[in-house]
């Protein structure tokens, strides 16, 4: 059994005390290995999933089969918040990139408590909306930002969970361009010239962040 404080970081730092008493009341342990899969996309979901520890990837295929890494799920971010609503097909595939410790709420439990306790439905919109607002942004990021503001973005927003001063990204050059929408080439020029300026530290399957104010100057460059 969990308590409410390891669920009251990240994504659910600002939700009601009621609301993270109703997920700890009602969920259960999952965890897995590195590279174990936890959704699919496409396949049935009915779940919400709070990471308790470890850090899950998130990535989507396209019809033509390339793919596209989203993000990484820290401690604290959640996962599935969609089948609470309307259990359906997953809109994107979750792996383990390590170990993992989450937190199961089943959709079927929570329509139960909501039953007796309509108001926290408040606080499960609020959190939908929120994830909307981000899926929106990553779009508009991927479709419209040129690739130096999108890599900068992508490399800040992965480390953002790391309180240390250099944060360290474990992530290959080849992982990047996934996550950036763009080739392995394009990437590993971009990351070079910031390596040979100091704002990053490019080693073996890793970049360290030198110098975050710079990169902040890149990723605010304007849309096209």
């Amino acid at each position: 059994m969990i308590d409410t404080s390891q669920i009251s970081t990240g994504f659910l730092a600002d939700a009601s005390d009621d609301l993270k008493s109703l997920l700890v009341k009602l969920g259960s342990e999952t965890r897995l290995a590195p590279g174990d899969q936890l959704m699919e996309q496409g396949a049935t979901g009915e779940s919400l999933y709070v990471v308790l520890s470890g850090a899950l990837e998130v990535s989507v295929l396209s019809s033509d089969g390339r793919r596209l890494a989203l993000n990484v799920m820290h401690p604290g971010d959640i996962l599935g918040e969609i089948a609470l609503f309307d259990p359906g097909p997953h809109t994107a595939t979750v792996a383990a990139r390590e170990a993992s410790h989450l937190w199961r709420v089943k959709n079927s439990d929570i329509k139960k408590a909501l039953q007796t306790s309509p108001g926290l439905g408040a606080d499960l919109i609020r959190l939908a909306g929120l994830r909307m607002r981000w899926m929106g942004r990553q779009l508009n990021e991927q479709v419209f930002l040129p690739l130096p503001a999108r890599l900068a973005r992508k490399i800040l927003h992965l480390t953002d969970h790391d309180s240390a001063p250099q944060p360290k990204l474990a992530l290959s050059q080849l992982e990047l361009a996934d996550f950036a929408g763009a080739s392995r080439e394009a990437v590993s020029k971009a990351l070079s010239g910031w390596n040979s300026n100091e704002l990053i530290a490019l080693s073996r399957g890793a970049v360290t962040v030198l110098d975050k104010d710079a990169l902040k100057k890149i990723a605010e460059m304007s849309f096209f």
